[in-house]
């Protein structure tokens, strides 16, 4: 029976030890989340050593007491198994040592998650008070202190990207003017066209020597009655086997020369003949037009045009700017405007329609207030051309922005064709007489301190004196001026005026 007995003590030491070890696992487990949880605030250890240092020594005392209490709970416990010993059976004895073991293992786990939540808990509160330590020392709220990092990383950020476009575009630069001039050659190799500058005289062939003398008639009545009808100069000895008919409009020079061209069809030419052939050429104007119109499309390689566009492009083939005539510097800029979209990607069609119908507005301008651009512009848009094809047309003069690829490349392709050599010419002594005049002009009106001719003359700057016109007579000086120019000069298109009035004051600190 004692031996029994003994076997029962040893037992239940053997429970105790298990449970003691398992509380020193748990323990063990507890330190090693303290650790991991000092490793993570390692980069405020310095202000959190001393909250650290507390929360140890109150865990040590919490694990010493946890201890004492397990040790007097163990040895009441053994107490209490062995004055009952006696009268229970091993069986009893056996099952209230699982049960003692089961107890155990709760407690201990139970120990363990206390401990480390109150770790956790520990290392939360050192984290907030290091944070809020931090931030009382830069005068900032936790809020505030987590703002300015935020922007300062937004900052950081925006500075990055800048500096990234800038190297992108420098890029840019480096490689855009070589690949410029690599698509305006491709360009004007591809589009080989002729001069397209027109004189004030028109050639025509004779069919034989002895039309001569029919031109100028019995006594020259024929040649008379021609000039007199057709208001064209007709020279029949400056060149063999020819007449030249001279004039500066080259309207009344197409006239006479249809005029001209069916009498030598027909043979007969008399004065009565001369007048009913040039009332057929006067009949024939809106015909000739459409059929202008349309080979310029056709060459320009632009399709389904509205008749009315057709028509009006078809008169600007007696139209000139500089001496290059307007319908083959239109056909010439949608040739060099296609090549170029075709070389940079863009729409070809939308590019190509743009161009041709840029300089529209020119047969309008004598009949619709406005630049030629606007007047342009307004009409193809009547005429159910696309929104891009009508900003190419407004924005070609950049009077109004190009919201496309397309507008920029119709633009570019205008300058070409007009500054390529030989395509427009003009006098500078004329273009100097021009602006000349036109400064003088404003010049002699009251107040007038300087006048400045600017961009080809199609504007003008009038600088006043402050004491002689005041701000309440800018307008009326302006309106005075522009009614002026409309009286007394002859120009193209619109001249803007703008007036200027500025007052200085100065002194001196001796």
């Amino acid at each position: 029976m004692e031996d029994g007995s003994l076997l029962v003590v040893i037992g239940l030491l053997g429970a105790c030890l298990v449970a003691l070890i398992l509380v020193l696992v748990a323990r063990r487990e507890a330190a090693a989340q303290r650790v991991r949880a000092e490793q993570d605030v390692a980069s405020i250890r310095e202000q959190a050593q001393t909250l650290l240092s507390d929360a140890q020594r109150r865990e040590a005392r919490v694990a010493e007491r946890e201890a004492s209490i397990a040790a007097e709970r163990a040895e009441a416990s053994a107490l209490e198994k062995h004055a009952r010993v006696r009268a229970e059976s091993a069986a009893d004895a056996e099952r209230r040592a699982a049960r003692e073991l089961e107890l155990a293992e709760r407690e201990a786990a139970r120990v363990a998650a206390e401990a480390e939540r109150h770790a956790a808990q520990v290392v939360a509160d050192a984290r907030r008070e290091a944070v809020d330590e931090l931030a009382s020392a830069a005068g900032l709220t936790a809020d505030e202190a987590r703002a300015e990092l935020s922007r300062r990383l937004v900052e950081q950020a925006q500075n990055e990207t800048a500096a990234q476009v800038r190297r992108i575009e420098a890029q840019a630069r480096r490689t855009a003017d070589a690949k410029a001039r690599r698509v305006l050659v491709a360009a004007l190799q591809r589009t080989a066209v002729g001069t397209s500058s027109q004189s004030s005289v028109t050639v025509l062939p004779l069919p034989s020597e002895d039309m001569k003398g029919r031109i100028i008639g019995k006594e020259g009545r024929n040649i008379r009655a021609f000039e007199a009808l057709t208001g064209v100069n007709v020279l029949v000895d400056d060149q063999p086997g020819s007449v030249v008919l001279s004039c500066f409009d080259p309207e009344r020079r197409e006239l006479a020369q249809v005029t001209l061209e069916a009498l030598m069809d027909d043979g007969r030419i008399h004065p009565q003949r001369i007048e009913s052939a040039y009332a057929r050429a006067l009949e024939q104007g809106d015909e000739r037009a459409d059929a202008a119109g349309h080979d310029a499309a056709e060459r320009a390689g632009v399709t389904r045009l509205h008749p009315e566009l057709v028509r009006t492009l078809g008169r600007l083939r007696l139209r000139t700017s500089y001496g290059q005539n307007v319908l083959e510097h239109l056909v010439e800029t949608a040739l060099l405007a296609a090549a170029m979209a075709a070389e940079v990607g863009a729409d070809v069609e939308v590019t190509r329609r743009g161009a041709f119908l840029h300089d529209i507005g020119k047969a309008l301008t004598s009949q619709v207030p406005g630049t030629h651009a606007a007047v342009g512009a307004d009409l193809v848009k009547r005429h159910g051309e696309d929104h891009a094809v009508v900003n190419a047309v407004a924005a070609h003069h950049d009077e109004v922005a190009p919201e496309t690829v397309e507008a920029v490349l119709v633009q570019v392709a205008d300058a070409v064709s007009a500054a390529r050599p030989g395509a427009r010419r003009e006098e500078i002594e004329q273009y100097t007489e021009r602006l000349d005049k036109l400064e003088q002009l404003v010049a002699a009106h009251a107040g007038v301190r300087r006048a400045l001719a600017m961009s080809a003359g199609r504007e003008v700057r009038v600088v006043v004196e402050p004491s002689e016109v005041d701000d309440y007579s800018l307008p009326q000086l302006a309106v005075a001026i522009a009614r002026h120019i409309e009286a007394d000069l002859t120009y193209p298109g619109e001249i803007k005026v703008t007036v200027v009035r500025e007052i200085r004051a100065s002194a001196t600190a001796g």
